[in-house]
């Protein structure tokens, strides 16, 4: 006698199969009935649309040497298209976009170079990829320069990078996420921005001027917090972990403290490779952080453990393909991140306070 087939066993692996001329969103639709991070590279897919297709403000956080590995365009052209609401980066991938989109370049390299030749010859190593230190010093020269240019107050980190990609966008013209932030008028946050050449280069300003490059991040966890507040629902898109990480998920549960109707983001996604059973925030699961109060309890929710430099190319393609009719439709939330005080919807938040219902 027969036994009856097993409820667990309902829906099988679909083998990939080669075919000529697929598409990206092709591949990650035939992605969605493999194994392992292939079908959950397939399934963020499918939670990024779903993110645009709803009332979520979505937060795209970006850490790692994203902008020196090469992906600074694709993190460009999500925030121009609007793919993404807010970004939430390390200090070090926008010092990295800020020095290609003032003409200079990243190199390919080898991670079994001989990095005392380097060092002899000023130039910097990120694994496989190189860079010129008197070009970077250079930039550090002009980001203190900029910030001497600036009212001496203290500054958020929004307003700040507001300014920096207007002055690189005058200065240049050319396209990049600070550029594109600037002209999308989408908000960046950078709470460790002292944590990167930036900073250094601020650091030099004051040091020519002590009044000048006062950063106020405090003020940086009110707006974020307050951004959430205003927001019907929220999302976080995570590459990388980090801090951006964190700081995005902090912003939800400091909302929830001033608000209860604030419940945790709704959609998350996270590429990442780091891992959970370390204790690092980096690698933390995203169903450990359903129980700091950071996600939702029945939010959509996947992680891809890959480095990003693989995965972002194929589901940006994808996305650029399959959700254009969304994104037409999208009720996107509508920022004015020139002032003091960040504006959305046409409503300025408070000033150094959390909003309360």
């Amino acid at each position: 006698m027969s036994r009856r087939r097993s409820r667990f066993l309902r829906v099988p692996v679909e083998p990939f199969k080669v075919e000529k001329g697929l598409s990206a969103a092709e591949v990650l639709t035939g992605m969605e009935r493999v194994s392992f991070q292939g079908r959950n590279l397939a399934t963020a897919r499918r939670i990024w649309e779903k993110m645009l297709a709803s009332d979520a403000t979505i937060f795209l956080g970006i850490a790692g040497a994203l902008s020196a590995g090469g992906m600074r365009l694709i993190l460009a052209h999500l925030i121009e298209h609007r793919f993404i609401d807010c970004l939430v980066s390390t200090g070090a991938n926008l010092y990295h976009d800020l020095h290609e989109t003032r003409g200079r370049r990243h190199f390919l390299g080898s991670p079994l170079l001989d990095d005392g030749a380097l060092a002899s010859e000023r130039i910097d190593r990120v694994y496989d990829t190189l860079a010129s230190e008197d070009e970077f010093c250079k930039n550090d020269e002009w980001i203190a320069d900029f910030a001497l240019t600036l009212e001496r107050r203290p500054y958020t980190t929004r307003e700040l990078l507001y300014r920096l990609g207007e002055r690189l966008w005058n200065d240049t013209g050319n396209n990049g996420i600070l550029t594109a932030a600037y002209r999308a008028h989408v908000p960046i946050f950078c709470p460790a921005i002292a944590d990167s050449s930036i900073g250094i280069g601020l650091s030099q300003g004051r040091h020519r001027d002590q009044a000048a490059a006062q950063v106020d991040v405090i003020g940086d966890i009110i707006e974020s917090a307050n951004v959430v507040i205003n927001s019907a629902s929220t999302a976080t898109i995570v590459l990388g972990g980090g801090t951006p990480k964190n700081f995005i998920n902090q912003a939800s549960v400091q909302a929830e403290f001033f608000d209860d109707r604030v419940s945790g983001h709704k959609f998350a996604l996270q590429i990442v490779t780091d891992v959970p059973h370390f204790g690092g925030a980096s690698g933390s699961s995203l169903e450990e952080a359903q129980s700091w109060g950071k996600l939702s309890m029945d939010s959509e929710r996947v992680t891809v453990q890959s480095d990003v430099t693989i995965a972002l190319p194929l589901l940006a393609s994808a996305l650029e393909t399959t959700a254009r009719k969304t994104l037409a439709r999208r009720r996107r939330p509508a920022f004015d991140a020139s002032g003091t005080r960040l504006v959305v919807n046409g409503r300025q938040l408070p000033d150094n306070r959390f909003q309360e219902p």
